[in-house]
């Protein structure tokens, strides 16, 4: 029997393939366990084999090829100075395996499988190249439309440096790994096949990728979930213009406190896909009722991203003309005060390290971001720097339990002795940061219009647990978690001319805090929904508080 390996295929099913280290004869792990084992070993290839995305992949290799072959139906590249080729890919064999025929549509284990056989004698002209050495002789792309063929050198370079035939199979998924993470292509499949041809060396082997390249434009439609709020979003994309993963993207997002529309360019650095350069033009109109605030902004923005070791770095620059006007005719006068035109141009520096299993269950792992922004060195009506960080740390405890602690602040510094701007400052308080409180309804406040405050901390300690009983285990009841909290915070405004001490002092004053339980419901891998009950404690005047139930969605929580 022949099997032709094909690592990118989530659905391919080895049938029957034999452990390339004991040689049992067994079939994959999405069919059944093992079926029979040699004398001189029981093992099955469970004890031996390469995971990837498909499951356990175990084959052995043999020199004497089948009569197949595949004809290249759109441009082929090879790569590594060897001459250029049609792909005529012979196939991958396992040994035969006529004496031990799978029965039935389950795959199960038949009573005659169970029995000894004589083993047949291996054919001569058959070498098995289980733990020996190989060379990649060559790697092949099929299926290239408008791709570069200078982009994928980089990303599938590392796959002949592999030494040996498990080697090239690690290094083969890994690279397709990196082709599909550049997000021009729709499938990546990967075909091994022992080398062919005048140049062909015993040991030798070919890797071919046969990729399908995403349409040149492409739609999305999709809802989002943001701080509390929710959002409808209109997506055009146009993957790969140039040919090298660039993307030019336009989206429309109506929300219930927030409408924008946008225009982005992304650019990749080639061969190092992390280190990318974003440009945007945006318009975004929002409306903040805990401060009585409408705010329409309009600007241009460039980000670099770029990693230093375990660390993610971001630099930014944005330019934004930023109109603010009252919502309500009720608005207070200090609003009033901050209504009109105002143009911000302001550098920023973001670094992170997230060394968390999941961003939004985490079981293990940190979080640590640090932002700091410049505003007014660039010219601009708003000067001031700003500085805030956030930290999480989480460890896992018994019965599937897991403890958090997190822990957020930042400051805010007026420079040139000018007043900050009400839509600079911070807020605090509601169900994604400080529990028990209304919504960003904690610290300064005029006539029921919150203002916001230059300086501010928060912390949390959490018990997340699986649903008593555990009620769906191993599926939708995965998704769900009880929540046990702690919270606490403050905000306020500092006088500058006083020192640190004076600082601390008066963030340490009117310490707001809460606790409770609750259920917490995890949206795919990207936002969560809380229903808690909860019991603020620490309340001071002006502050509005939601005593009782509490529901909150985002993607940030304390």
């Amino acid at each position: 029997m022949n099997t032709t390996l094909s690592l990118g295929s989530v659905q391919t099913c080895f049938k029957k393939v034999v452990c390339l280290f004991c040689s049992c004869l067994t079939s994959c792990c999405r069919c059944q366990t093992l079926r029979r084992a040699r004398e001189r070993s029981t093992l099955s290839c469970d004890c031996h084999g390469v995971l990837h995305e498909g499951g356990l992949v175990v084959v052995t290799l043999a020199t004497v090829r089948a009569p197949f072959s595949r004809r290249a139906e759109s441009r082929t590249t090879c790569h590594k100075g060897l001459k250029r080729r049609p792909v005529a890919m012979g196939a991958v064999h396992a040994k035969s395996m006529d004496p031990l025929p799978m029965h039935g549509k389950d795959l199960g284990v038949n009573p005659d499988d169970l029995m000894e056989h004589p083993e047949p004698e291996p054919d001569a002209k058959q070498e098995i190249l289980e733990n020996k050495d190989v060379v990649v002789q060559h790697v092949n792309i099929q299926g290239l439309g408008r791709t570069k063929e200078d982009l994928l050198g980089y990303e599938i370079s590392d796959v002949f440096n592999a030494k040996n035939l498990i080697d090239v199979m690690k290094k083969a998924h890994i690279a397709r790994q990196r082709l599909l993470r550049l997000g021009i292509f729709k499938e990546v499949e990967v075909l091994i096949d022992t080398s062919e041809g005048a140049d062909a060396l015993p040991n030798g082997l070919d890797v071919t990728f046969e990729v399908n390249e995403i349409k040149r434009l492409t739609g999305s439609y999709n809802t989002m979930v943001g701080n509390n709020e929710g959002s409808m979003v209109l997506g055009l994309k146009l993957p790969n213009m140039i040919g090298r993963a660039e993307k030019l993207t336009f989206q429309f997002s109506y929300g219930t406190k927030e409408t924008s529309y946008g225009l982005s360019f992304f650019k990749p650095q080639p061969g190092y896909f992390e280190r990318n350069l974003t440009l945007n033009m945006y318009k975004v109109t929002g409306q903040f009722p805990w401060s009585s605030l409408k705010e329409t902004d309009r600007g241009v923005s460039a980000e670099f991203n770029f990693p230093v070791g375990p660390t993610g770095h971001m630099l930014k620059w944005e330019g934004v003309w930023r109109e603010l006007g009252c919502l309500a005719r009720s608005a207070s006068f200090a609003v009033r005060e901050e209504s009109g035109h105002s143009l911000k141009s302001a550098l920023s520096h973001t670094m992170s390290i997230d060394s968390r299993n999941s961003a939004i269950f985490p079981s293990s792992g940190a979080l640590l971001r640090i932002n700091q922004e410049l505003a007014g060195f660039t010219g601009g009506d708003a000067s001031f720097f700003k500085e805030d960080f956030e930290l999480q740390l989480n460890r896992r405890l018994f019965w599937d339990s897991v403890l958090s602690a997190s822990l957020w602040g930042g400051m805010l510094f007026p420079i040139e002795g000018k007043p900050s701007c009400i839509a600079d400052r911070f807020y605090l308080g509601g169900p994604t940061s400080v529990r028990g409180f209304g919504m960003y309804s904690i610290g300064p406040q005029s006539e029921g219009d919150y203002l916001g405050g230059e300086a501010y901390w928060a912390g949390g300690l959490h018990l997340y647990t699986p649903l008593p009983f555990r009620p769906g285990r191993g599926g939708f009841g995965d998704l769900f978690r009880t929540h046990f909290f702690l919270n606490a915070g403050n905000l306020c405004n500092l006088n500058y001319g006083e020192g640190p001490r004076a600082h601390l002092q008066k963030l340490a004053e009117c310490i707001r805090w809460s606790y409770g339980a609750g259920i917490v419901l995890r949206l795919g891998n990207i936002a969560r929904l809380e229903l808690n009950y909860c019991i603020p404690m620490g309340v001071q005047s002006g502050d509005r508080i939601c005593d009782g139930v509490q529901f909150g969605a985002g993607i940030r929580f304390l």
